[in-house]
C-alpha cells in the first residue's frame, strides 16, 4: 500500500487536486488514485465517529487507512500512565473504519530515549486485535461520555508500528526488543534529523519517507524511489536485505509481508506525485 500522510493541504490545490475541486471531494480523489492514506489528524486531537464514517464512505471498498496514535499518549504522558488516554483513543470512532482500519502509527519524540521497561508496560496495554481494541474502548472517561464507538463490527486483527527518533534505538538491542513484541519498526527516511533503520521486527513493514534532503519539502529522484521500490519487492517476499541502514542481524524465518509507505513531503506538493511514481513501481 502507498499513500500520503494526510491528504488536506493547501499547496496540494491546483498542484495535485484539480482547480474547483470542493474541499470535502479531497479525499475521494485522492483515493481514486492512491490505496491508502494515513489519518494525522487524530495525532492532534481525538475525532469523532462521524468523522471515522465519513471517511470510509467517501473512499473504495479494498481503501486502507493508517491511523496515527494521539500525541497526548506519545509526547506529552510520553507512555507513562496512558490506560485512560489509550481508551479514549480507540473510543474515539477508529473502529467506525470497520475492515479499512490499517496499522496504527505511534510516533516517538526526539527526546525519548530507549527504555525497555517503559515500552514493555505500554506494549501490553495495546489491543492486538479490534475485539480488544473496543473492550479497551468501552473504559474510555467522561470525557468521551455520548460521543464514544465502543463497538465493531468484526474481530480482525491490529498492527502497531513504532516511529524512534532517538539515535539510542539505532542499535541491536531495541530492534530485538520490538521483534519480540511483534510491534514493527517505521522506516523513516527524513534527510538525516532521526535514525533510519531498515531492520525489519514484524509481519509488516511500515515506511515514513519525510522527504530526501530538506524535511517535509524536498521530493525523491527516480533512482531514490527505484531503491525503495526494490525494498519494498523484497520485503513482500519474505527477505530482509542488508543495508546501510540495519544494524541487527535478519530474522531466520521467510515470510511475505504487508507493506505500507506514507510520503510526508508535502509542503511543495511532492507527497502524491512521489506516491504515485512509487505505487506505478510497485505494481
Amino acid at each position: 500500500m502507498v499513500g500520503t500522510s494526510g491528504w488536506r493541504y493547501g499547496p496540494w490545490r491546483g498542484a495535485f487536486y484539480p482547480e474547483g475541486l470542493r474541499q470535502r471531494d479531497e479525499l475521494a480523489h485522492l483515493a481514486g488514485r492512491l490505496g491508502s492514506v494515513e489519518l494525522n489528524g487524530s495525532f492532534y486531537s481525538l475525532q469523532r465517529p462521524e468523522s471515522y464514517r465519513r471517511w470510509a464512505e467517501e473512499t473504495p471498498g479494498d481503501f486502507v487507512f493508517s491511523v496515527k496514535g494521539s500525541r497526548y499518549i506519545t509526547h506529552m504522558k510520553r507512555l507513562r500512565g496512558v490506560e485512560t488516554a489509550l481508551a479514549n483513543f480507540f473510543a474515539s470512532g477508529l473502529l467506525a473504519l470497520g475492515h479499512k482500519l490499517g496499522p496504527l502509527l505511534w510516533q516517538l519524540p526526539p527526546s525519548l530515549a530507549y527504555n525497555p521497561e517503559h515500552l514493555d508496560e505500554f506494549f501490553a496495554l495495546l489491543p492486538r486485535s479490534t475485539a480488544q481494541a473496543a473492550e479497551l474502548a468501552a473504559r474510555h472517561d467522561e470525557r468521551l461520555d455520548g460521543r464514544a464507538l465502543t463497538e465493531t463490527d468484526a474481530d480482525r486483527p491490529l498492527r502497531h508500528a513504532l516511529e524512534v527518533r532517538h539515535p539510542s534505538f539505532a542499535a541491536p538491542e531495541p530492534v530485538e526488543f520490538l521483534r519480540q513484541h511483534g510491534i514493527g519498526l517505521v522506516v523513516a527516511d527524513a534527510a538525516g534529523s532521526w535514525p533510519h533503520l531498515e531492520d525489519v521486527t514484524a509481519d509488516f513493514v511500515y515506511l515514513r519517507l519525510h522527504g530526501a534532503e530538506e524535511l517535509y519539502a524536498s521530493g525523491y529522484t527516480a533512482a531514490e524511489l527505484d531503491r525503495f521500490a526494490r525494498l519494498i519487492d523484497a520485503w513482500r517476499n519474505g527477505d530482509c536485505p542488508l543495508t546501510d541502514h540495519t544494524v541487527a542481524t535478519p530474522p531466520k524465518e521467510r515470510e511475505n509481508r504487508d507493506v505500507y509507505a506514507y510520503f510526508d513531503n508535502d509542503i511543495k506538493a511532492h507527497a502524491p506525485h512521489d506516491a504515485l511514481a512509487l505505487a506505478e513501481r510497485c505494481t
